[in-house]
C-alpha cells in the first residue's frame, strides 16, 4: 500500500494533493520501493509499474503532467497530451482532472491553489530555481493576488542538513537581504540553508501568507523519504495537485 503524505491546508473538497514518500512500490536496491522517475538509472518496468500503482491508489483522473526538470524557471501550462514532455520546473492549469506533478528528493515540492479552486500549480524549487525566482513568477503567471492563494511545502532536505557554499548565500542574498536569516554559519564559508524559510520568505514577498508544511527532513529520515544528497543514486518522489 502506497505511504503518501496530505496536505494540512484548509483547502475546497475538489482540490486533490499527495506527496508520495518512498514506500509502497516494487523498486529495488538504491531505488526502493516506489520510485516514480525514469531518468535516475531504475529499471523502466519498475517505474511504470509503481506509475500505475500511484494511479490507481490515488483514484487519479489521468496520467499527470510529467516534467523533463532542469532547476530552471520554466514554467508551463500542464497539458493532457501525454505524449509530449515538457521541459520546466512548474506547471499550472485552470482545468479539472489535470495533475500537475514534481518530482524531488531533497528540493522543495511547492503546490499551490486558491481559495476558491479554480487554480492549481505544482512547483520544483530547489535552490537555483528559488534564486532564479520560480515562485514568484508561477505566482505571476497564475495572475491570482496573493492574498487568495495557499500554498504546502511538501518533503525536502531540512535546515540541519542542508549545508551550501558561501557562493549560494551570496546568489540568495544578492536579491533578498534579508535571506541571510535562513543561513547558520557552520565552518568557514560553508552554511547551514533553511530551503523552508527560504521559500516562504519568497512566498510572503509575493502575498502570499496561507502557507503550510515545511516540517520534514528527506535527508534524516531514510526509511520515508529518498535523498540525493545523502544517497547520490536514488529514487525521487512525486508531489501532485489537481482540481478535481
Amino acid at each position: 500500500m502506497l505511504d503518501v503524505i496530505t496536505p494540512d491546508w484548509p483547502v475546497a473538497a475538489t482540490i486533490k494533493a499527495f506527496s508520495t514518500t518512498r514506500n509502497g512500490g516494487c523498486s529495488q536496491r538504491s531505488f526502493t520501493s516506489l520510485n516514480l522517475a525514469h531518468h535516475v538509472g531504475d529499471d523502466f518496468d519498475h517505474v511504470q509499474k509503481n506509475r500505475m500503482l500511484l494511479h490507481q491508489s490515488l483514484e487519479l483522473p489521468q496520467e499527470p503532467c510529467w516534467l523533463n526538470q532542469t532547476h530552471g524557471v520554466n514554467i508551463v501550462t500542464a497539458t493532457t497530451d501525454h505524449t509530449s514532455f515538457l521541459t520546466a520546473d512548474a506547471s499550472y492549469t485552470h482545468q479539472p482532472k489535470t495533475i500537475c506533478a514534481v518530482l524531488t528528493a531533497d528540493c522543495l515540492p511547492v503546490l499551490l491553489c486558491d481559495r476558491k479552486a479554480t487554480t492549481v500549480a505544482a512547483i520544483h524549487a530547489g535552490w537555483r530555481g528559488l534564486t532564479a525566482g520560480i515562485i514568484e513568477k508561477t505566482i505571476h503567471l497564475l495572475n491570482i493576488p496573493g492574498d487568495n492563494l495557499l500554498a504546502w511545502l511538501g518533503p525536502a532536505i531540512g535546515p540541519e542538513k542542508f549545508e551550501v557554499g558561501g557562493d549560494v548565500l551570496e546568489k540568495f542574498i544578492t536579491s533578498d537581504p534579508h535571506a541571510k536569516t535562513a543561513f547558520k554559519s557552520t565552518t568557514d564559508n560553508h552554511w547551514l540553508a533553511d530551503i523552508y524559510l527560504l521559500a516562504k520568505q519568497r512566498l510572503i514577498k509575493s502575498g502570499v501568507t496561507a502557507i503550510y508544511g515545511g516540517d520534514y527532513c528527506t535527508y534524516s529520515d531514510d526509511q520515508r523519504f529518498f535523498s540525493y544528497r545523502r544517497d547520490r543514486q536514488t529514487g525521487r518522489m512525486a508531489s501532485l495537485i489537481w482540481i478535481n
